[in-house]
């Protein structure tokens, strides 16, 4: 490791000197603690003994060799201060943890798991002309374990189970990436891993490191992208974390408004921590990209414009990501950022971020917004669904329907919708397909394809069981089957930020409350047409440069649980552009331009 690098916050290998390692003679561990007075090693090695760590490069690094401690062994650091004390805390660096509440270190070798998925990592990309459809879970409740006799009843998936069940269902729903909620450990389950300890560290909760690298190779063997939540902002303060490490504040500079501690990022060893854990999840797990966890609290400080723009922050984030790119071009970075900050998926070349995408909140907001309101009055807020394209060519965006938009008294994203349970229905449906044709990469949380009505709670799982019920049944096939179209229609999402690729049909028609939109690419073209008003238009209207237009998906059918029968295959036909199309209350179609 460069240790000047590491003082000025330029390295990306940290983890490969620091923390438990393999040696000719057992395992040499080493920590950075500068401030601290003594530090000792325990361990399943030494009973639980002090065992004291030595300085190596200067007074700062403590290492220790010991010959006889071998993989899977627990450890903790033992930090002394000058009263005679000492807090016990796990590895800063370690790359697995025991079982919440316990929190040892656990020894564990890297690159023992040979991966078979090199054709994936050779032609991956980071999808800006191809189909990015993510499909967003908490690995502990999309599906727990009931019918392993080797496992508790009700208890949470391993790796390896979740590997089992989840490919072929993503892979039958269309979507073509998944992504994870945070898996580095973290001690509260209520935090879904949003407040870590081990940042090196897959939580233990779902089994081994290897079990994980199993199955990402999997998925990338049968076409499916993973993608990892990151957490660069803030960690738990639990004292066995990096909560005052070497007895100073190491790593942290205040508490955050999760109550959790925000990372000190003008320090050059934190950054190189955060970018050295960054690079560790890409390189040893090949994830195929980061969505980084709350960015607006890194671009401004504390997240709040009035009190100015966090430089060091951003100076952090724009090395880490140019480090980043540099080591892994195929990847994804992609921004949770809620803000009107500019140029965050600009290169850094140009003066941007250097992010591939930036999650599109205002666009969420005002869509949900929208179906929340009663059909009724919906022509006040018109133009809430347009626009989003007045920004859209500012950044590359991914349109994100994600976990928080599930919880805390929000509703689900069905739930949402107006009025009473048979009528959310039709409008969830359209909602779905008018996201898909609007320019953007997608993003669902799980369970949304079920038509799910409870909140997610990370103790459950989700709720299965309302497959049996018709209309939950027809709504997951409608939406698998509009996934599919939107997978093999290249006018989706070939040319969802370049110039040529979407074009307003029906953009201002406040009552009846229709729009239609025109999507391009290179080989073909389409058209949505949505009437979100609670009454059918019979003659709407469709003014489309177009001698045929033949119907590729009906949201009104019955096979959906809709009013009428299926219209796919119908084809309407004008000498002079204008095609007049019945759409039924809530209606939605997808229609190929000929």
């Amino acid at each position: 490791m460069d240790i000047y690098g590491f003082y000025t916050g330029k390295v990306f290998d940290a983890h490969k000197y620091l923390g438990a390692h393999r040696e000719a003679q057992g395992y040499t561990f080493r920590v950075y603690a500068p401030h601290a007075g003594r530090v000792t090693l325990v361990g399943d090695f030494n009973d639980w003994q002090d065992w004291e760590m030595y300085c190596s490069f200067n007074e700062h690094f403590r290492e220790v060799n010991v010959p006889q401690a071998r993989e899977g062994q627990r450890y903790l650091y033992r930090i002394w201060h000058p009263d005679g004390s000492y807090t016990e805390h796990c590895d800063p660096y370690g790359f697995s943890m025991d079982q919440r509440p316990a929190f040892c270190s656990v020894i564990r070798d890297l690159g023992t798991y040979r991966f078979h998925d090199t054709a994936w990592m050779h032609k991956r990309t980071d999808c800006k002309d191809a189909p990015l459809h993510i499909y967003e879970l908490h690995c502990g409740s999309w599906r727990q374990v009931k019918d392993d006799p080797e496992a508790e009843s009700g208890a949470w998936p391993t790796y390896t189970q979740l590997a089992r069940e989840l490919i072929p269902y993503v892979k039958q729903m269309g979507y073509n990436y998944i992504e994870l909620m945070p898996i580095a450990e973290h001690p509260a389950d209520e935090s879904w891993g949003y407040q870590n300890t081990g940042f090196f560290a897959p939580t233990s909760r779902y089994g081994t490191p290897d079990q994980l690298k199993e199955m990402i190779d999997l998925c990338h063997q049968n076409g499916i992208g993973v993608l990892l939540d990151f957490v660069p902002v803030h960690f738990a303060v639990d004292s066995y974390g990096l909560a005052r490490f070497d007895g100073t504040p190491l790593y942290e500079s205040g508490i955050s408004e999760w109550g959790s501690y925000y990372f000190l990022h003008s320090r050059g060893e934190v950054r190189s921590f955060l970018q050295s854990s960054a690079c560790y999840w890409l390189e040893e797990f090949h994830f195929d990209g980061l969505r980084m966890d709350a960015i607006s609290r890194m671009i401004y400080w504390h997240g709040k414009p009035e009190c100015g723009v966090n430089n060091s922050a951003l100076d952090f984030i724009r090395t880490m990501n140019a480090g980043l790119k540099e080591r892994f071009p195929g990847c994804m970075l992609c921004a949770e950022d809620s803000t009107d900050f500019p140029h965050v998926t600009t290169p850094i070349w140009s003066g941007g971020l250097g992010f591939d995408y930036k999650w599109d909140m205002g666009y969420m907001n005002d869509t949900l917004s929208y179906f929340q309101t009663d059909p009724l009055y919906r022509y006040n807020d018109y133009h809430k669904l347009t626009f989003s394209m007045m920004y859209y060519h500012s950044e590359y965006y991914i349109l994100p329907f994600s976990h928080d938009e599930n919880v805390h008294g929000k509703a689900t994203v069905l739930q949402k919708m107006h009025g009473q349970y048979e009528e959310k229905f039709p409008q969830a449906r359209a909602f779905y397909m008018y996201n898909i044709v609007h320019p953007g990469k997608l993003l669902d949380f799980m369970g949304g394809e079920l038509g799910q009505l409870r909140e997610w709670d990370e103790s459950r799982e989700q709720d299965w069981f309302l497959l049996r019920y018709p209309i939950h049944d027809a709504f997951h096939r409608y939406i698998r089957e509009l996934n599919a179209l939107y997978l093999h229609h290249s006018a989706l999402f070939e040319r969802d930020y370049a110039e040529g690729g979407f074009q307003w049909r029906d953009s201002d028609q406040n009552y009846p409350c229709c729009y239609a939109m025109q999507r391009y690419s290179s080989k073909e073209s389409v058209v949505g047409v949505f009437n979100f008003a609670g009454a059918p238009q019979d003659h709407y209207v469709l003014h489309c440069d177009a001698r045929r237009l033949t119907v590729l998906m009906d949201a009104s059918a019955d096979i959906y649980n809709g009013t009428r029968p299926d219209t796919a295959g119908t084809v309407y036909e004008s000498d002079n552009g204008e095609f007049v199309i019945p759409l039924e209350p809530f209606g939605a179609l997808l229609l190929q331009v000929e």
